[in-house]
């Protein structure tokens, strides 16, 4: 049995935590005595315990994240009434900072903020030999209660590689996240990365080296958890040349970029790359340049635009845009200018994020000026501020899931420009839209992608004067995109205003049996 189980819930299986493996991996002699116990959220607490029980350790170390905390905090309570003698660490951005008064900090242990990927070892070690832990200067400076650890940045290049610890399973069927740098040189208020100055990059060649052998292995997926994966130029030319040389059909590579930096040598790089084959995820957040100013975020507008009609017009990339709604100073107005701008810059994905508090930031400085009021529980997000009052907050709230459920499905990739035909603004259309669906559907999640369907021809031949022919057969094409869908009838599960079907045949039921929820 184990000494040390390292565990986390994990928001779905196919999220592999990668920072497990990190702490499993810098464990050193000690790795011999540990597991690892992955889960995910909507276990059941009571399932989650007693697996972890059932190993018998003497401590268990959780990594603590905005979207699991509320659940790892009922499994610690109930592992520290059965088992109290059972030593607890935790770790992760969630209990890093703002740690007094956090109720799982008061159940745990040990609580270890910052990168771990040598503290846990340390700690762990002096638990086991039954030595008093060693609290360095910094310690003393920078914690506020004796549990609290904190962590100074490890060396990157005397850190252990993580990446033999994925499976073969893990390879088949889950996500590789993999690391070339940690940090980010920006100093965006509402991001936990603005705390990570400065940026430091792991050794290339052994990382490289690690990726040659995930290749071989078989690994297919990449997703880089660097934050800003093009701001040395060496390095990103080298990783991208690096996965072109070893191409093979399959094979995906995920990287978050610095929107306004895109030089001709990473261009002429990445336009070798498949259709498909490469996602950017472009974090914009704004486009109002007070806000802008506000929270501390620079970036260059029209490069950045430059940038988006490149990869869209040039190359095969899959651009997913984020934009955050509830910044201090913006109101729906300004936000929807932004949005669309960036629709009329044509990425597959536009992400509407609301904006979350998440501890440490130092967004807070703005709360009073802008009055800023954020939920008391995870995920913390806003619920009002002074321009955007809660009602509008949460019509934009439906906006963003129905947005999702809609536009970053895919699944009607044509039909949706019929809402802002004849130069209307996509934003004002599309909420439009979320209003009305609201108002009938009453609800926002659970709902079929034939309801969906069917909402969408309501709308545009009841309240935009689209012809029910032109909107019935953007449905059509749309829904035929999909090759899962080929011996699917849509035209026979939507009706007509007056309730008289399109077209009469109706799906069997194994053909309904196939139509999956969003």
């Amino acid at each position: 049995m184990p000494d040390i189980v390292l565990a986390t819930l994990n928001a779905k299986y196919i999220h592999a935590s990668f920072g497990l493996r990190c702490l499993m991996a810098n464990l050193g002699e000690m790795r011999e005595r540990a597991c690892m116990a992955e889960f995910i959220i909507n276990q059941q607490p009571l399932e989650i315990v007693e697996a972890i029980l059932a190993l018998q350790p003497r401590i268990v170390g959780f990594g603590v994240y905005i979207w699991n905390v509320r659940q790892t905090t009922e499994v610690v309570a109930l592992l520290k009434r059965i088992q109290p003698c059972l030593i607890i660490i935790l770790g992760g951005p969630e209990v890093s900072y703002e740690t007094q008064g956090q109720h799982i900090v008061e159940l745990a242990d040990h609580v270890i903020t910052g990168e771990a990927d040598l503290k846990f070892a340390e700690v762990c070690r002096a638990l086991l030999e039954c030595q008093p832990l060693r609290h360095s200067t910094f310690d003393i400076q920078h914690s506020s209660l004796p549990k609290v650890l904190p962590a100074e940045l490890p060396p990157l290049n005397q850190l252990a590689s993580p990446y033999d610890l994925y499976t073969d399973e893990d390879l088949a069927h889950r996500v590789m996240y993999v690391e070339a740098s940690r940090g980010c040189p920006f100093t965006c208020e509402f991001c936990l990365s603005s705390l990570d100055i400065p940026v430091r990059a792991f050794p290339q060649d052994a990382f490289l080296a690690e990726m040659g052998q995930l290749l071989d292995r078989g690994a297919l997926q990449f997703k880089f958890v660097d934050r800003t994966f093009n701001l040395h130029l060496p390095t990103s030319m080298g990783i991208l040349q690096f996965f072109l040389d070893r191409w093979r059909d399959g094979l995906f590579l995920h990287f978050e970029m610095v929107p306004d930096r895109l030089p001709e040598q990473l261009r002429a790089l990445i336009k070798r790359f498949p259709p498909g084959a490469v996602q950017f995820e472009v974090g914009i957040q704004t486009f109002d340049e007070a806000t802008s100013r506000n929270i501390s975020r620079r970036q260059n507008l029209d490069r950045l635009e430059g940038n988006f009609h490149f990869l869209r017009g040039e190359t095969g990339v899959h651009i997913h845009a984020d934009l955050i709604v509830g910044l201090p100073g913006e109101d729906v107005a300004s936000f929807g200018r932004g949005f669309d701008r960036l629709v009329r810059l044509n990425p597959q994905e536009i992400q509407v994020g609301i904006l979350k508090r998440l501890r440490g930031t130092p967004i807070v400085r703005h709360d009073d000026e802008f009055a800023m009021i954020y939920a008391a529980d995870p995920p913390y997000e806003i619920l009002s501020t002074r321009h955007i009052p809660f009602a509008d907050m949460q019509r934009m709230r439906r906006f963003a899931r129905y947005w999702d459920i809609v536009a970053n499905s895919g699944n009607f990739t044509a039909t949706l420009k019929l809402l802002w035909r004849n130069e209307a603004s996509p934003f004002a259309e599309f909420m439009r839209f979320s209003v009305w669906l609201h108002a009938t559907l009453h609800r926002t999640h659970q709902i079929a992608l034939h309801v969906i369907a069917q909402s969408l021809f309501d709308f545009l031949t009841r309240q935009c004067d689209v012809d029910p022919e032109t909107a019935a057969a953007s449905l059509e094409g749309d829904w035929h995109r999909t090759p899962s869908r080929e011996g699917l009838n849509l035209r026979g599960r939507i009706t007509a205003p007056d309730q008289i079907a399109i077209q009469p045949t109706r799906p069997s039921r194994r053909q309904t049996r196939h139509v999956k929820a969003v």
